[in-house]
């Protein structure tokens, strides 16, 4: 499995982030075809009152590289990148990997933000 990581830096104002990422970014990022899997999670300080160095992680995953960058190229993926700077006002990077599972593991649908 192949993953792109968005790593979000700390918006200026975190809620007016959030109400963008949820109700533009999403439905605009979900008319992306081919994914195999998508989660997002705001980060958490490693110790208490500590800024923790992003302020979200989102991972998009597809079955390859090749696979990722038809996505990304589609009209659908274009139109998602070019909104990106529309509400990062934190700044954003992507990284790429090649994901290697050591111990499986299944996510709950969304809705659960425990």
């Amino acid at each position: 499995m192949f993953r792109l990581t968005v790593l979000y830096g700390h918006p200026t104002d975190a809620a007016a982030f959030q109400k963008y990422y949820h109700e533009i970014h999403i439905p605009l990022a979900q008319k992306m075809q081919g994914l195999q899997g998508w989660t997002i999670g705001v980060c958490e300080p490693v110790v208490a009152g500590e800024q923790p160095p992003y302020y979200m992680i989102v991972s998009l995953f597809a079955d390859s590289r090749s696979a990722m960058e038809t996505i990304l190229a589609s009209p659908a993926g274009q139109a998602t990148i070019a909104d990106v700077p529309k509400f990062a006002t934190g700044g954003v990077t992507f990284v790429y990997d090649q994901e290697q599972v050591l111990i499986p593991y299944s996510l709950s649908a969304a809705g659960n933000q425990s």
